[in-house]
């Protein structure tokens, strides 16, 4: 009998029992109002006069109307850069003791994102609210005894400063609860391994020492860690060596592109619990099975606007136009695709994450990860969105009998002058008739998004398919970038890139 699994889950059902229902709208300006009350000393509360906003009726419409929209480069330029120069409470009190460093999926200079210890507090209590939301999941007692494999970055961080530099997910893990440290893996020594493919070996080498019951890390790295271990011991599912697997908590990004290439890697189904931790912040974490939307952080150091995404609102390089609107959580509407804008415990405020989101449930800030303000492509009005491709490529595994966990693309013109959408997929797929792959897909989206079908008949000539294997993906992240951790692949590519591209790939 499972009696440590027990209290564990008995634990967590009395928590249940009387914690209250959170009231989302309330919650949020509970929160604004906190965040204004702390860091209207600094030098950006000073600057956009936070004890005015604080005596305003209506705060959330006072705030919008009185701090303009920021992206990373306009906050880091106007502001966070003098953190780095000595100075201190400049968006928020004193200085943070870390920097996430993020180069996101749209370039190779690494940002550097203020972490204060009120967002790891923060990151630490959205974590233990997912562990309280485990009770919906019905997950055995046993469960609770077993132990979880996290796959981010190095938590071997680097001091900077007077502070420490690292990917989020690195030092979310250096800052692991005493208590979790029994049942984290792979452990701090193999954690501060910088280089990936030696840190993956490891965990292959040690793999039949461990009895793990839950994975969290983001699809594509975590899929070739499980290939890894699979391939290490002559396996034919990773289950042969973790029996008692039954949880995976992806995080980042929308786990449908990952779903069926990663199932192939089971030997049983598990549960699959969706998670939105940015660089920025804990934004989301999914808190019951009916659906795979996850529930905004909506009482935990992190106030949410939201700007219809809509070709008007945005600039070319993906910022938003000062013009454009933003709505409050009372003021969303379902199924429409937001800008997410967030303010934070970190000194972030009104800052553009680089999401989009839909809204799938009002009542209980549930919301769905659509794609990224850059990786829409609207080039001869095509309006398409990370969602419509992703929805167009699963109807291609399902025809075509194949996975495609990676794909990128790019709008340009042919040698006819006409222009054309060029796609590379990520497939194993054998001997693909790119042809047909190409016709099957421009027929998806023509299906999946009705401006998409529009241009196709005027201004959009038609659809280039290449395939590639997968793992082509993953040595240009590397190339660029770095594998693993918080990496992740670019959708959409300007011409530019996808020249550098297509010469990688060639």
């Amino acid at each position: 009998m499972a009696i440590l699994g027990n209290i564990i889950k008995g634990v967590i059902e009395l928590k249940d029992t009387f914690s209250s229902e959170i009231i989302h709208e309330e919650a949020q300006e509970k929160v604004l109002k906190e965040l204004l009350e702390t860091a209207k000393n600094t030098q950006f509360g000073k600057f956009y006069d936070f004890e005015h906003i604080l005596e305003a009726s209506n705060l959330q419409k006072s705030f919008a109307k009185s701090v303009p929209y920021f992206d990373y480069n306009q906050i880091n330029d106007k502001w966070w850069h003098k953190y780095h120069e000595g100075e201190s409470d400049v968006t928020w009190p004193g200085k943070p003791s870390y920097f996430a460093l993020s180069s996101g999926t749209t370039g190779k200079t690494s940002k550097r994102i203020p972490v204060t210890d009120g967002m790891i507090d923060a990151i630490r209590d959205s974590g233990i609210k997912q562990v309280f939301a485990l009770k919906n999941f019905d997950l055995p007692a046993d469960f609770f005894e077993k132990e979880i494999m996290m796959l981010g970055s190095s938590t071997d961080l680097e001091e900077n400063n007077n502070h420490l530099e690292g990917e989020i997910s690195g030092i979310s893990a250096s800052n692991i609860p005493s208590w979790f440290k029994g049942y984290y893996k792979p452990g701090e020594e193999i954690s501060q391994i910088e280089d990936w493919d030696e840190r993956v070996q490891k965990i292959a080498e040690r793999a039949k020492k461990w009895d793990i019951g839950a994975l969290s890390g983001i699809p594509s790295w975590i899929e070739l860690m499980l290939q890894k271990v699979i391939e290490y011991h002559n396996l034919n599912n990773i289950h042969e060596i973790w029996p008692n697997l039954q949880v995976y908590t992806s995080g980042g990004v929308t786990f449908a592109p990952y779903e069926k290439s990663f199932k192939a890697l089971l030997g049983k189904p598990v549960t699959v619990i969706d998670t939105y931790l940015a660089s920025e912040g804990y934004i989301a974490t999914q808190v019951r099975p009916e659906t795979d939307a996850m529930q905004l952080s909506t009482d935990n150091g992190i106030y949410f606007e939201f700007v219809p995404f809509k070709p008007e609102y945005i600039n070319e390089d993906g910022s938003l136009k000062d013009e454009a609107p933003a709505l409050t959580l009372s003021e969303v509407e379902l199924d429409q695709d937001y800008v997410l804008i967030i303010s934070t415990v970190s000194g972030a405020w009104r800052y553009l994450i680089g999401d989009t989101i839909e809204i799938t449930n009002i009542e209980r800030a549930e919301i769905k990860i659509t794609g990224r303000t850059k990786f829409f492509l609207n080039t001869v009005g095509s309006q398409l969105s990370v969602n419509k491709m992703d929805t167009a490529l699963r109807e291609l595994e399902d025809q075509f009998e194949t996975t495609i966990p990676e794909y990128t693309i790019c709008a340009k013109r042919g040698n006819d002058n006409e222009f054309y959408h060029y796609w590379y997929l990520g497939s194993d797929i054998k001997n693909a008739d790119e042809e047909k792959l190409a016709e099957a897909l421009d027929n998806a989206l023509k299906t999946a998004n009705k401006n998409y079908k529009v241009a196709r008949s005027k201004a959009l000539k038609g659809v280039k398919v290449k395939v590639i294997a997968p793992e082509r993906f993953h040595d240009w992240n590397e190339k660029n970038k770095k594998k693993g951790g918080q990496v992740k692949m670019e959708r959409v590519m300007g011409e530019e890139k996808f020249a550098d591209w297509e010469a990688f790939i060639n």
